[in-house]
């Protein structure tokens, strides 16, 4: 285990490390490598309105994913479910899944893992 973080912080909106992808992008503002949060991670994800992220799954950690804005259909394997606004998802690790923006606007989340240093596998 590392070692933990000796004071608090402040990580502001413009932050952490942002990855771009065709499909939209994720900003990380905590975790293992940003070295602010060896035990978690924490990031805002979008996705571009009529887009959809490649399926993976995350075998090491829990993910939970809270919408903000836009509509999501979610999937996993043969089952689907939608969010709104306001809605909690919670992934066990080792499920894959994958998210498709329903609403003609961007759906912009945060998400957040139970380990510092998240496997991502693309399936």
């Amino acid at each position: 285990m590392t070692e933990v973080a000796k004071s608090w912080r402040i990580v502001r909106g413009g932050e952490g490390d942002t990855k771009s992808f065709a499909w939209g992008e994720i900003r990380w503002l905590a975790d293992e490598a940003l070295g602010n949060s060896p035990e978690m991670t924490f990031g805002r994800v979008v996705i571009k309105a009529g887009e959809r992220n490649p399926s993976h799954r995350h075998a090491n950690c829990w993910e939970l994913l809270y919408l903000l804005t836009g509509r999501l259909r979610h999937h996993f394997g043969s089952e689907s479910a939608e969010m709104e606004p306001g809605q909690l998802l919670v992934i066990p690790p080792g499920l894959g899944h994958w998210a498709e923006a329903l609403s003609p606007e961007d759906a912009v989340m945060v998400v957040a893992y139970s380990a510092g240093e998240r496997l991502m596998e693309e399936l």
